[in-house]
């Protein structure tokens, strides 16, 4: 299962309510961050979580309201006596940002692991995820992120007899083994059906609507996407500063034939993002007008429960 809370949803500048951008997943006891904005700390201990778990940032770039929190969150870190370090992921420049910020958190008791991204489309393993990063089109150089949970297959002792495997194999070939015995090999294969679909979660803000964005959040369980301007008047400004209206993200999601979509980044003039959604909603029916601490499970799903 992976857990997900979009902690602030505000875009430029907070407001009462609404704090500056961030995501925070959580997994099998590890925590990772997409961005940072102002109030990501107090989001997250409002909810109810911890920051202590937070080993992985990710950034998708270095504007001030996706990164304004890092300082702060760092300092807290550093208080509960944390010693485990922490990897962050962002374009090229990371190393020299961050080092740039902790002007006001120096002496950390913890190390800090950096990966820049330089590709246009870049796959890491990262203290349990399987990140994906694919770059967007913003006025700097600007990624989004897919988070993926992998499913195994699907253990068949119809599958085991018909390889004729011992039957004192089964459960070490479950694990993932690789059996040599009596002059045989037996691989988990043999015991295992194809992988099934696992979890897929996007998260992408700051950007034109283009077709790298469709290609990497097809079929996503959760979609998280910037919806900056809702009033059709502001269309010609979203192109002018490389950013995304409602209906936009709304024609990506269904693209990407995603099972629902969370709107975010809302421009500090949007007081009341839900006011659009009836609109949208004819584009894509699954849309929602997030709000800062909206959090939701996402669990494995079998073929037959989609059906």
């Amino acid at each position: 299962m992976l857990d997900v809370c979009l902690l602030g949803t505000s875009g430029m500048m907070p407001l009462p309510g609404r704090w500056l951008t961030a995501m925070m997943t959580r997994l099998e006891g590890s925590s990772l961050l997409v961005d940072c904005g102002e109030g990501t700390q107090i989001a997250i201990r409002e909810k109810g979580w911890s920051v202590n778990p937070v080993d992985t940032i990710c950034f998708t770039h270095y504007h001030g309201d996706h990164i304004s929190g890092l300082p702060g969150l760092l300092l807290s870190m550093g208080n509960s006596d944390r010693t485990r370090p922490v990897t962050m992921i962002g374009p090229k420049g990371l190393e020299k940002t961050v080092n740039a910020l902790r002007v006001i958190a120096p002496g950390l008791p913890f190390q800090i692991e950096f990966i820049e991204l330089s590709e246009k489309e870049q796959e890491l393993e990262v203290n349990g995820y399987h990140i994906k990063a694919f770059r967007v089109n913003h006025n700097v150089t600007c990624y989004g992120y897919t988070i993926t949970v992998p499913r195994g297959g699907k253990f068949h002792p119809e599958l085991a007899k018909a390889n004729e495997v011992p039957l004192k194999l089964w459960s070490r070939l479950q694990k993932g083994e690789t059996i040599e015995q009596e002059g045989r090999v037996y691989t988990p294969d043999m015991v295992i059906g194809p992988a099934r679909k696992g979890i897929k979660l996007t998260y992408c803000t700051d950007t034109r609507p283009v077709d790298i964005i469709a290609e990497n959040a097809l079929e996503s369980d959760l979609f998280i996407c910037e919806g900056m301007y809702g009033d059709h008047d502001k269309q010609k400004k979203a192109a002018e500063f490389k950013h995304m209206t409602m209906y936009e993200a709304a024609r990506l999601a269904k693209k990407a034939e995603v099972r629902e979509m969370w709107l975010t980044h809302y421009s500090p003039s949007m007081l009341h993002p839900e006011d659009y959604m009836k609109e949208v909603k004819k584009i894509f029916p699954d849309a929602h007008a997030a709000r800062d601490k909206w959090s939701k499970t996402l669990d494995f799903v079998d073929e037959e429960e989609e059906r």
